[in-house]
């Protein structure tokens, strides 16, 4: 009888440690998180999804890593997984090829990171917006039909000489001062011959009077 008692006590604590066991190791398991970086729309995001079934919460953080050190610490949430899986969602505008470390904390079954590290893909959610060229001055569109003309417009002097006539130089262009009363007068061309007259007159002048004069003198003697 004392030996059956043993017997059956030394079953029991088997079957407990045993049930102890399995009952921990389907609690909670780090292999039971996964991570993964993705777009909702133009904004980047990273999830964790948890599929313990037994439900245990656990503690979820998440950091942006560079050069395997911890320099931003993106969020940390809560979650209780299921045997569907349970998600959360990090709202996180990554970058593209950034590295970010998730720890999960469980006690006593799980307080290790999800290896390896996430790393995000290598295209953005977002693709830049090519820059608009910009709009013309208003500088810049009087001046372009300028450049568009191939035929030069005409120098100032050159229109004003073909459109005006030749101005007539012979009637209005001043002559030298003696020369404009002569040309007046008409006497230009006989300036010798009334000089020759004159002289003339002058000879007869002076030879009448010397004539005149002796005769007053003859006369007088008588």
């Amino acid at each position: 009888m004392t030996r059956s008692v043993r017997a059956l006590g030394v079953v029991s604590a088997a079957a407990a440690l045993a049930l102890g066991a399995a009952g921990n190791a389907a609690a909670c398991n780090i292999n039971e998180f996964s991570a993964e970086a993705k777009c909702e729309g133009d904004k980047g995001v990273i999830t964790v999804t948890d599929v313990d079934p037994a439900g245990v919460p656990a503690t979820v953080t998440v950091f942006l890593q560079n050069n395997g050190a911890d320099i931003e610490k993106i969020g940390e949430q809560v979650v209780k997984g299921s045997k569907e899986g349970t998600t959360i969602t990090f709202e996180e505008d990554w970058k593209p090829n950034a590295e970010y470390r998730i720890h999960v904390s469980a006690k006593p079954y799980v307080d290790e990171d999800i290896k390896p590290n996430l790393t995000t893909p290598s295209t953005p959610c977002k693709e830049d917006e090519e820059t608009p060229s910009p709009e013309p001055t208003p500088s810049e569109e009087t001046s372009a039909p300028a450049e568009e003309s191939e035929e030069p417009s005409p120098a100032p002097s050159e229109s004003t000489s073909e459109s005006a006539p030749p101005a007539d130089t012979s009637d209005n262009a001043p002559s030298p001062a003696g020369e404009s009363n002569l040309a007046e007068t008409g006497a230009n061309s006989n300036t010798g011959m009334i000089a020759g007259v004159a002289a003339a007159l002058v000879v007869l002048g002076g030879g009448a009077v010397f004539f005149g004069m002796r005769r007053r003198g003859a006369n007088s003697q008588r």
